[in-house]
C-alpha cells in the first residue's frame, strides 16, 4: 500500500512538549509523502483519555496504534509502506 492511502492519527493534548514534536514532525511528512493526517485532543474524549492518557502522544495509522511518546521516523515510514 502506498503511503498516500495511509491514515494517521496523532492523538495528544494541549502542553505536551512530546505532541507539539511528534505533530511538528507528522505535518511535515504529510506534505512530502501525501497522507492524511489529523490530531485528536485525549482529553475532549472520554474514550480516548481512557485508552490513551499516560501514553500521549499516540500515533495511529489507519487507526490501529503504531507507537507512542516519540516519532521512530525510520520505522513509521516503513509501517506506511506495508
Amino acid at each position: 500500500m502506498a503511503a498516500a492511502e495511509r491514515a494517521v492519527t496523532l492523538v495528544t493534548r494541549a502542553g505536551c512538549h512530546l505532541c507539539e514534536d511528534a505533530a511538528t514532525r507528522l505535518r511535515s511528512l504529510a506534505a512530502e509523502l501525501g497522507f492524511g493526517y489529523r490530531e485528536l485532543d485525549v482529553d475532549a474524549d472520554p474514550a480516548l483519555l481512557a485508552e490513551y492518557s499516560d501514553r500521549v502522544p499516540v500515533i495511529l495509522i489507519d487507526g490501529r496504534e503504531h507507537g507512542y511518546w516519540r516519532l521512530e521516523e525510520a520505522r513509521f515510514r516503513a509501517a506506511l509502506e506495508r
